[in-house]
């Protein structure tokens, strides 16, 4: 029996885990009291899908295709939040009562409420509650309110690190890239063909309403 310590590296963090190593014999199964139990506060969660999931609930027959290596809220899946997406332009994001997309500075503005609903793992359905559109990328990238549910609306949410989120069709892509949600500097919506996961455009920071 000796002590050991293990020490995991998350980002900018780490956590060290002291306890004690039982050593048995060769092909004898550890012990009960050989494993370690231990409760880490996280809010990322990381899994590796690569299969096609189906919605159900009022998304019911969606196909949705997952994305690989989504760090995302697995515990919340099938759960609906109601947030205001903040960009890293300082803008909130809104789908007006036409289905336009854009970024707007008032933090009063009620289309800019939105509902986001997971529909699968690492996968969301985002509704403006005030204009009933759901937030959208075409395959050729454009960024718009669609008034149904559709393959459109499968957005891949993953938690960056610095603490923003990224939302990427879970369908379209351009050559192989994905395709983001993102506000340019003056609030207008970006060409999905224009973004990229690291540039700050696409950042959100999603704020309970």
């Amino acid at each position: 029996m000796s002590l050991c310590q293990w020490t995991f590296h998350c980002g900018s963090s780490h956590l060290t885990i002291s306890g004690l190593e039982l050593n048995s014999a060769p092909g004898t199964p550890p012990s009960p009291s050989s494993h370690f139990r231990v409760p880490v506060n996280s809010s990322l969660a990381a899994s590796r899908v690569g299969e096609t999931g189906e919605t159900g609930g009022p998304f019911e027959g969606i196909r949705v295709p997952l994305g690989r290596h989504v760090r995302s809220y697995n515990h919340l899946q099938g759960d609906v939040r109601q947030r205001k997406l903040f960009s890293f332009q300082k803008f909130f994001l809104r789908i007006d009562t036409n289905g336009r997309v854009n970024g707007t500075k008032s933090r009063e503005d009620p289309l800019s409420i939105l509902e986001i609903t997971s529909v699968d793992v690492g996968v969301v359905a985002i509704k403006g509650l005030g204009s009933n559109y759901y937030l959208a990328i075409s395959r050729k990238g454009v960024l718009y309110g669609a008034v149904k549910f559709g393959i459109d609306c499968t957005l891949k949410e993953r938690i960056e690190e610095n603490g923003y989120n990224t939302y990427a069709s879970a369908e379209w892509r351009n050559k192989k890239r994905q395709m983001f949600v993102g506000l340019s500097v003056h609030g207008r919506p970006l060409r999905g063909k224009k973004t990229r996961r690291r540039k700050m455009a696409t950042h959100f920071l999603p704020i309970m309403v």
